[in-house]
């Protein structure tokens, strides 16, 4: 090959780099484009698919006795479901509301007087005499009291309001997730073909494998941190109602929402323990304690049972990706981090050479009905 020859392929070569080069320049600078269009609306389309995959078998079963209507049952669940997460907000916002209003006309008549507390406050572990002492103070000057803490009060009603404002924001979107839930299940056979054509095309033939994982891996999460979270919600609302707990429903919300961000429940029954040896009689106050430590204490084993049940990766597995994710991301981070790290798992296995290993327990915990592939 001659010198002429020579540059003719090397200018060649440096044309095809070029134009390479300037292809991928363009297709990135299009995806950072789509991006950032779509980024304000991204949380809600990902709230709405994992939705759509923890509500389907509901929908199948559902739309199996409505013979196949799927947008009815998908209209009829969608409306429910903002229902169940409506009413109980509006009834919230408007106890607080009137909380409020009861507070400030009592506050403007000098109505509001706090009663001496009890001697048998100063017998609470470690806090009890700091406890009695500034309960005794606001008992006998309530202004007083309050501006001696202002700083600290201050803080407490800034934290209050903005935490308000972030869980109203929050319903809102999450009432729009479930309207994107009931459009993605209407056209879960559609959806369920693309994401499996996906993972095909970025992984290969056990792509399809991969989607099912993460399929489970989202129910999972589903039943092992939020239906641990309402379960002992209700267990520790019905205790509050029957022991005549005052704003019973409201401690029970708030135990609702300690629980699915992994704070557990045990400030909220803190707190109505010490409400309950102050104000009833103490076998009631016992009673009510153990109770409310066993419902406290039972989402361990609730979580052992429910959160891999049915999932093709270990339960740890599942439950190190949603707290490391939840920590990372805050509360979607329990469904993308348990994915994430579920399908890691099962990259790290192929890679180990346990191929047939795990293509044989995705292919047994797999759903066995066409049906439950449609999502």
């Amino acid at each position: 090959m001659n010198a002429s020859e020579k540059s003719v392929q090397n200018t060649s070569a440096t044309s095809a780099a070029v134009e390479i080069s300037i292809r991928l320049g363009v297709l990135a600078l299009v995806i950072v484009c789509c991006y950032l269009i779509l980024k304000p609306f991204i949380p809600l389309v990902v709230w709405g698919i994992i939705l759509a995959v923890a509500l389907y078998p509901v929908y199948h079963a559902v739309n199996t006795r409505l013979g196949d209507r799927r947008k009815l049952t998908a209209a009829i669940l969608t409306i429910a479901a903002l229902l169940v997460i409506i009413l109980p907000s509006i009834q919230m916002a408007g106890s607080g509301v009137d909380g409020l209003q009861a507070l400030n006309d009592t506050l403007k008549h000098e109505k509001l007087k706090i009663p001496p507390p009890p001697e048998r406050v100063k017998e609470w572990w470690v806090i009890g005499n700091k406890v009695y002492t500034v309960w005794k103070q606001a008992s006998v000057n309530l202004e007083a009291t309050l501006q001696r803490y202002q700083d600290q009060v201050t803080a407490s009603v800034k934290w209050l309001l903005s935490t308000a404002v972030d869980t109203l924001i929050g319903v809102l979107m999450f009432a729009v997730s479930i309207v994107i839930a009931g459009i993605l299940m209407a056209t879960a056979r559609n959806g369920g073909e693309i994401a499996r054509h996906l993972f095909v095309r970025l992984i290969g033939e056990r792509g399809a494998d991969f989607a099912d994982i993460s399929e489970q891996t989202i129910r999972g999460v589903v039943k092992g941190i939020i239906g641990v979270a309402v379960i002992q919600a209700l267990l520790a609302g019905l205790g509050f109602w029957i022991a005549g707990i005052p704003g019973a429903g409201v401690w029970a919300f708030l135990c609702l929402v300690l629980a699915i961000v992994q704070i557990g429940i045990g400030p909220v029954v803190l707190g109505v323990i010490i409400y309950a040896f102050s104000n009833m009689t103490t076998l009631t106050a016992v009673i009510l304690t153990v109770y409310l430590i066993v419902v406290a204490i039972s989402d361990g084993p609730m979580k052992a049972i429910l959160l891999g049940k049915g999932a093709a990766v270990p339960m740890a597995v599942i439950f190190l990706g949603a707290i490391g994710g939840f920590i990372w991301i805050g509360f979607l981070g329990l469904f993308i981090g348990a994915v994430i790290l579920s399908l890691s798992y099962k990259l790290f296995q192929v890679w180990m050479g346990d191929e047939s290993e795990a293509v044989t327990t995705a292919e047994e915990s797999a759903p066995k009905s066409s049906a439950d592939y449609a999502i």
